[in-house]
This record gives C-alpha cells, sequence and structure tokens, in this order.
C-alpha cells in the first residue's frame, strides 16, 4: 500500500493535521464506500457537497479526510489534510495511487458535442484490428482489450477513470480511446491524465442546463486543449466555426481535417448512399460501410488520430473502410416483408437531429416519406425542447412527440414545451404520444413499404429513466417487435 504523504506529492497542501506518513488502502469520494486505510476526498459537487458527509465516512471506517474546509470538531485519530481544489486532487492522488497508468499508456481523449462515441470506438476498434491490445472508455461500453465493461458515464469520475486505466495497463494495453465530457473537464474528472493527443469534433447547442451560456461551453471544451503537452496532438474539425477555437492556445502538435478547406488532412465525398460512403482523403480513395457527412468527419479525425499515431496511411485505410461504427449511432433495420427501413440514432441535439435527418433526405428515393419518433429528456436543457421538435416537423413528413428520458419531470408537459413553437403547419405533421412503445409502433403502423422510420434520442440506452427509476426499455427490440406484428 503506498504512504499517503507520497500521493500527495502533486497536490497544492494548505494544512496538515495529524501524521501523513500512514498507508492508504482506498480512494474513495463516496462517504458509503468508505472503510479503514480509506482516504475520502470531500469533493463540492453540483448537487452535492462531499464536505457535509466527513463525519458520515468516518463512522464508515475512513481513517484520512481530505477537503477543502476542515471541520469545526477534528476527530481523535484521523488524518486530516486541507487543500486548494478537491475536485483536482481527486485525479491528482488517484494518478499516484495507481503508480501513473496513463504515463504506460497512449491515452487520446476525443471531445465535442456530437461524433465522440462513434470516432472514440472506430478508433478502438481500428488499432485492435492493426493488432494491438487497446482500451476504450466510452458513453456505451468500456473496453479493456477484449473485456467488456458496463459504462456508467460518459467519462468515469476520477477515481474510476484511474483504476480503470491502471487494469488497461496491466492488461498490457498499449492506446487507450476515451470520450471525454464537458462536465468531465469541469468537474475536473481527467485530472492527472496524461494525453499523447485530442480529438475534437464539433460543438452545438447542448449541456446549456450545466453550463448556462454557450460561450462557457466553448470555454470548457478549449481548457482540455489547453492542458495538453507539448509531445502531445491537437486534432480539430476545421470545418466546425469554433474549430480552430480550440488549438489557440494549445502546446501540442496543432492538426485540422476538413471536407470544406485546405487541412492537415483533406476529405472528400465522392458518393453517399445507403450502403455507404465513398471517400478521397488524402488523394487516396476508399470506400466506407459507414453513412452520412456526419460520418465521414467521424472517419477523417479517426484516421487524422491514426497517422498522427504512427500508423501506415494505407493499412489505415484498408482496415477502417470494413468497420461499423458505434451501437445506437445510425443502426439500420428492415421490416421483412413491408421494406420499411428503421433507423435508430442517438440523436438528441438539434444538430445532431438535423445532420441525421440531413443524411436520410439526402439519401431518400422519390415517394419514401420519413416518419420521425423524437423526445427531449427530463431535468436537461429546456432550451433546446422547441428546437427539437422544429427540426423534426420541418425534415419529416411526419413527426411524432413522445418520451425521451422524463426523469422527475411529467412527459406531458416536456410535450407542451416542444410543441410550444411550432407554427400550424408544423402542427399538423405532429403527433404527440407520450408512451415511447406506442409512439415507435403507431410510426410503423402509419409506414408505407419504402418509408423511413427514425426512432432518435436513445440509441444504445437499454433503459427508460422515470421518477427515479431505470425501467427495461431498449428502442432496438422495440423496433424490430413493432416490425413483426406489421407481418402477421
Amino acid at each position: 500500500m503506498p504512504f499517503l504523504n507520497d500521493i500527495l506529492k502533486e497536490v497544492q497542501v494548505l494544512q496538515t493535521v495529524g501524521n501523513t506518513a500512514v498507508q492508504v488502502a482506498e480512494l474513495s469520494i463516496d462517504s458509503r464506500r468508505a472503510k479503514a486505510d480509506t482516504v475520502f476526498i470531500a469533493v463540492k459537487g453540483t448537487q452535492v457537497d462531499g464536505h457535509e458527509y466527513i463525519a458520515k465516512a468516518i463512522e464508515q471506517g475512513a481513517s484520512i479526510i481530505i477537503c477543502e474546509v476542515l471541520p469545526k470538531s477534528l476527530m481523535e485519530g484521523v488524518v486530516y489534510v486541507k487543500v486548494k481544489d478537491s475536485a483536482a486532487a481527486v485525479g491528482q492522488m488517484a494518478d499516484a495511487f495507481y503508480d501513473a497508468p496513463s504515463a504506460k499508456l497512449k491515452v487520446v481523449g476525443i471531445t465535442g458535442t456530437n461524433g465522440k462515441t462513434t470516432t472514440a470506438t472506430l478508433l478502438y476498434k481500428l488499432f485492435e484490428a492493426l493488432g494491438y491490445k487497446c482500451g476504450l472508455i466510452s458513453t456505451v461500453q468500456n473496453h479493456i482489450h477484449d473485456k467488456v465493461e458496463t459504462a456508467t458515464h460518459t467519462t468515469p469520475d476520477a477515481v474510476s477513470i484511474h483504476a480503470l486505466l491502471a487494469r488497461m495497463a496491466d492488461a498490457d494495453c498499449e492506446y487507450v480511446f476515451m470520450e471525454v465530457s464537458s462536465h468531465a473537464i469541469h468537474q475536473r474528472r481527467i485530472e492527472g491524465i496524461r494525453f499523447a493527443g485530442g480529438v475534437f469534433t464539433n460543438i452545438t447547442h447542448d449541456h446549456l442546463d450545466y453550463h448556462k451560456t454557450f460561450d462557457e461551453y466553448i470555454r470548457v471544451k478549449k481548457s482540455f486543449f489547453d492542458g495538453l503537452p507539448a509531445n502531445a496532438f491537437a486534432l480539430t474539425n476545421a470545418d466546425d466555426k469554433r474549430g480552430l477555437v480550440m488549438l489557440q492556445n494549445t502546446k501540442a502538435e496543432k492538426c485540422t481535417y476538413s471536407l470544406r478547406v485546405p487541412a492537415t488532412v483533406k476529405g472528400k465525398v465522392l458518393e453517399n448512399n445507403l450502403t455507404g460512403l465513398v471517400m478521397s482523403i488524402d488523394g487516396q480513395e476508399a470506400h466506407f460501410r459507414m453513412i452520412g457527412t456526419f460520418n465521414a468527419y467521424n472517419l477523417l479525425a479517426v484516421y487524422g488520430a491514426a497517422t498522427l499515431l504512427g500508423k501506415d496511411k494505407m493499412e489505415v485505410l484498408a482496415v477502417l473502410s470494413d468497420l461499423h461504427g458505434a451501437p445506437g449511432r445510425f443502426e439500420t433495420y428492415m421490416s421483412p416483408n413491408d421494406k420499411v427501413l428503421g433507423i435508430i440514432d442517438y440523436a438528441h441535439t438539434p444538430d445532431a437531429l438535423i445532420n441525421v435527418l440531413a443524411t436520410i433526405n439526402q439519401l431518400r428515393t422519390p415517394g419514401q416519406q420519413i416518419i420521425t419518433v423524437v423526445g427531449c429528456g427530463g431535468d436537461r436543457d429546456k432550451t433546446k425542447r422547441p428546437i427539437m421538435a422544429e427540426v423534426a416537423c420541418e425534415h419529416s413528413d411526419k413527426a411524432i412527440f413522445t418520451a425521451d428520458n422524463p426523469r422527475s419531470e411529467d412527459p406531458e408537459a416536456i410535450l407542451n414545451e416542444m410543441e410550444s413553437g411550432l407554427t400550424m403547419p408544423q402542427k399538423r405533421k405532429a403527433l404527440r404520444i407520450a408512451d415511447r412503445k406506442e409512439a415507435i409502433k403507431t410510426a410503423c403502423a402509419l409506414a408505407q413499404p419504402e418509408d423511413i422510420i427514425l426512432v432518435a434520442g436513445k440509441g444504445h440506452e437499454t433503459y427508460q429513466e422515470i421518477k427515479g427509476v431505470k425501467y427495461p426499455f431498449d428502442d432496438r427490440v422495440v423496433l424490430t417487435e413493432a416490425f413483426k406484428l406489421l407481418n402477421k
């Protein structure tokens, strides 16, 4: 077991009470998990302040407390360490506790509003196919080479993430590809990780319930690149109007990718249809199984990151051309007899929904109708609700508004907010069915042969969260079952 004074070396300590030459068995930010020889780190969160649970942690057996404010009453036999920033201290201490696992790996972080999961997953699949043992940390799943672990957050807490990186290093992984959310950056959950590179996909209207302003959201994303070291790379989407902003203050090697302007990695879409993409990348033509312009950007990001990591361009293109994306990202299903095409996609922001619908509109044949089933999550950014509804109506022939994960909110109230900005012509295109299963079944019943049904918002998720309870629910299962009913 490491000693406390050793794992505090990178932490800005303001005051200590007690002997820091004591051994540490475990780090925890959850008082309920504290036990003997546990260090409890009191973090001020957005909803809960860990300082309120110091007494509970000690009661559970914690013998070391890291905090920004010392309790008024100090317990005998407990070591207290007052630090400047306990959120930062978690990552710094976890890095030392787990023997600097990211130093043994090449960790690449992918950030942006849309495309993080697909880009990270494709990089993981690509490098595994190239013969490397890799780790993946994503919204959908965490992988330690060929072992799969369920993901609970886009980016885990700092203790969990360093523990995960340590397991990856112990499994002889060489590369790790991880999604880096804006929440994780702001909450210092990636503190202590040594990144070999960072990738920026795009930035659009999202998470304003948390960040409050779009400028703050941009600033947080940019701070990830500001913190990259000089021996890392920073790869950004030059076609996004904030893409180059991400590179302004980074010490890392600055690189770009684009479909429209000169860039380090230049791509061009030659063909785009329901069988896939034909693209020119760095002057080399290749066919890909993935569909849509938004995936063309994801493919450029993956190609760019792989070549910046020193991989052969032709070998990268050869392997990449045969890969599929992440689960719940533009997944297609066909009804057996009616030939109705179903598409499941995680699109839960206005921009993501526009991208998916623009792709479908571009690829559909004359006479094919688009029916979109979409909702908005409860306890999240309310400003995007009427925009999501407007996008669905404008880019579809029919729209069915339904529940997403209503969480603590009334689904009908969410639907009211979605409909609040619609014009009368838009309203005539729309139905509202709060029950998501019924909404999907109705879309299937309305569909004519050759029509296209988009079920948006939940993608890979296998639950629906209502009033604090996660009930089993999978859009993919519901859609395929509804297709079967059509043919009975």
